[in-house]
């Protein structure tokens, strides 16, 4: 207890961590990466720079928490967005999720793009990449499974391929919406060619 005979609040240390990686995005996404430091950060949460520190052990951390928020608030959408749906149309819904479709998404992804060369310049550590893995592949593959399954796409259909490709456009894509912007239709498009070899 404190000496005015208050008891301090107890501060949830993930719960800070995640606060201050969103004020992270918030700047970003307002600001712009160039904008991003800790002082913006600490500001935008109404804190002292040097509170930073308590959560995290610098700001290449901090920068990491972020990336890995943006991740987890992806894999929350798809859950989301999939719930009932199996192969083409859960495959759809996943990769609407992913791709710079709508004012999140693509808000989203002039955030993710701004990380890609940040993250490549920190120092390395066993986990580096481990907050722009995309976890959602697993079910990617699993729905595309699903569609061959249920005949939407040919027995044949190479997954590894599809899967590699559709990997590559969600990260391609991006980049597209970010220097020549697109409307959701042609983000679409590209995903309808590469399964369109293998419809039924």
């Amino acid at each position: 207890m404190r000496q005015d005979g208050q008891v301090p609040r107890v501060v949830d240390h993930d719960e800070r961590r995640r606060q201050i990686a969103e004020a992270l995005l918030v700047v970003a996404a307002r600001d712009g990466h160039e904008s991003v430091t800790s002082r913006a950060v600490a500001k935008e949460l109404g804190i002292a720079t040097g509170s930073l520190w308590h959560y995290f052990d610098g700001f290449d951390d901090v920068i990491r928490a972020a990336a890995a928020e943006v991740t987890r608030r992806t894999d929350v959408r798809i859950e989301a967005a999939t719930a009932d749906l199996r192969g083409l149309p859960r495959l759809h819904a996943i990769m609407r999720e992913v791709l710079p479709v709508d004012e999140g998404t693509r808000t989203e992804a002039h955030v993710v793009v701004g990380f890609w060369g940040r993250l490549a310049t920190l120092a390395s550590t066993p986990d580096a990449a481990a907050p722009t893995l995309a976890t959602w592949q697993d079910s990617i593959r699993e729905a595309l499974g699903e569609a061959v399954t249920d005949g939407a796409l040919r027995t044949d259909t190479p997954l590894d391929a599809v899967m590699a490709l559709l990997r590559s456009i969600t990260y391609g894509q991006q980049v597209v919406e970010v220097t020549e912007p697109q409307d959701a239709a042609a983000h679409l498009a590209v995903l309808d060619s590469i399964l369109a070899p293998w419809r039924l």
